[in-house]
């Protein structure tokens, strides 16, 4: 059963880095295609970053780009998120999902990290 995991979250000041990590568990993670999207209090989930199974395509929101870097080592089973330049907005709980295709990324669902940044 695959089981996804994340990692990294915390507290960074405003402009602060932080990388997230999404492991995967019971899965042969060079199979998924997979996504970050957070969801802040009081605001609808957003879709931040997605990846395909190769690496080979990536998308960002507009918001993320130039900041945000999405990238996966499939021989360790992992999806990173690294985040540069962090605003305030940022501060949100960061799911990692996972699927077969981007039709389905939602199939697999991290438990979250809260990342929480300082103005």
């Amino acid at each position: 059963q695959v089981h996804l995991v994340e990692s990294g979250g915390g507290l960074v000041q405003a402009g602060g880095s932080l990388r997230l990590s999404c492991a995967c568990s019971g899965c042969t993670f060079s199979r998924y295609a997979a996504q970050w999207v957070r969801q802040a209090p009081g605001k609808e989930r957003e879709f931040v970053a997605r990846i395909t199974s190769s690496g080979g395509s990536i998308v960002y929101v507009d918001s993320a780009k130039g900041r945000f870097i999405i990238s996966r080592d499939n021989a360790k089973n992992m999806v990173y998120l690294q985040m540069n330049s962090l605003k305030f907005e940022d501060t949100a709980v960061y799911y990692c999902t996972a699927g077969p295709n981007y039709a389905r990324l939602n199939e697999y669902w991290g438990q979250g990290t809260q990342v929480t940044v300082s103005a």
